[in-house]
This record gives structure tokens, C-alpha cells and sequence, in this order.
């Protein structure tokens, strides 16, 4: 929907959290600025497959990466269309589907706990707790 799109109070917010982070470019003015929805999966990164007996190839999940992920991308699924074995296609990340996230309310209960967990990793300079350890363990977390 345009109006998630083209909101005013987002962007701000976003060039007060970048003036926060770099102070010295106080003053920098912004020229361009894009939104939209970011798709995510369990892996934070993108996955990838393909669809119609190999006539179609996918890449998803990239979780607001896919700006500087596309041409990896494209790449690989140039690959996997043209049946080709190569460095890409062996990656883990390729070859294998990340976890599903749970259905609501599941879903938006540990969104929370790892929001919060993460805010105290932030908090202690970048020490995971055991539930964060423990999503990088099963493959969940941004680490894993």
C-alpha cells in the first residue's frame, strides 16, 4: 500500500537514527529515499529455488539485503535455470530452505523476545544471551 510507502515520520526517524550513529555528517541532506516491504525468512538472507520443472528460478527472503545481494542472486539462479554445477549453486545457503517461521501469535511473540534480547545485546557490548546463542544454534539468528 502506498500510504506504508510514503510516510514522512518514517523517514525522519530513519535520518535521526543515522545523525545519531554518524554526528559528524549532521547537516547531510538526503536526496533519494525508497521504501517497500522487506521480505524476511529464518536465515535473514536470502534462499533460493526454482519452480515449473527448473523453467523457473526464485530468489527471496533477502531481509533489506537485496540491494547489494540481486547480482549474487541473478547469478545464481542463471545457474540453477541452466543446469549448471557451480561454487554458487554448492552453497548451503542455495541448496537448502531456511526454517519456517511459526504462525501468529507465535510469530510476533519471539519477533519481541529477539527484539528485546538483541536490544540487551546492544546494551552489553554485543554479548549474546542464551536464547540468541540458541536461534544461532538451530539456525535461526542472524549469526547462523
Amino acid at each position: 500500500r502506498e500510504e506504508y510507502e510514503e510516510r514522512p515520520e518514517s523517514f525522519r526517524r530513519l535520518a535521526s537514527h543515522f545523525f545519531t550513529t554518524f554526528p559528524q555528517l549532521e547537516g547531510l541532506r538526503f536526496t533519494h529515499r525508497w521504501a517497500g516491504a522487506i521480505d524476511s525468512c529464518s536465515r535473514f538472507c536470502a534462499f533460493f529455488g526454482t519452480a515449473r520443472g527448473g523453467r523457473v528460478a526464485y530468489a527471496t527472503g533477502f531481509t533489506g539485503l537485496g540491494v547489494g545481494a540481486t547480482r549474487f542472486a541473478a547469478d545464481v539462479m542463471l545457474d540453477e535455470l541452466a543446469g549448471l554445477t557451480t561454487e554458487r549453486t554448492q552453497l548451503e545457503m542455495v541448496r537448502t530452505k531456511p526454517i519456517p517461521f511459526p504462525p501468529e501469535p507465535a510469530a510476533s511473540i519471539g519477533v519481541n523476545l529477539v527484539r528485546a534480547a538483541m536490544n540487551q545485546a546492544d546494551h552489553n557490548q554485543g554479548r549474546r544471551n542464551l536464547f540468541l546463542k540458541t536461534l544461532d544454534a538451530v539456525g535461526m539468528g542472524f549469526d547462523s
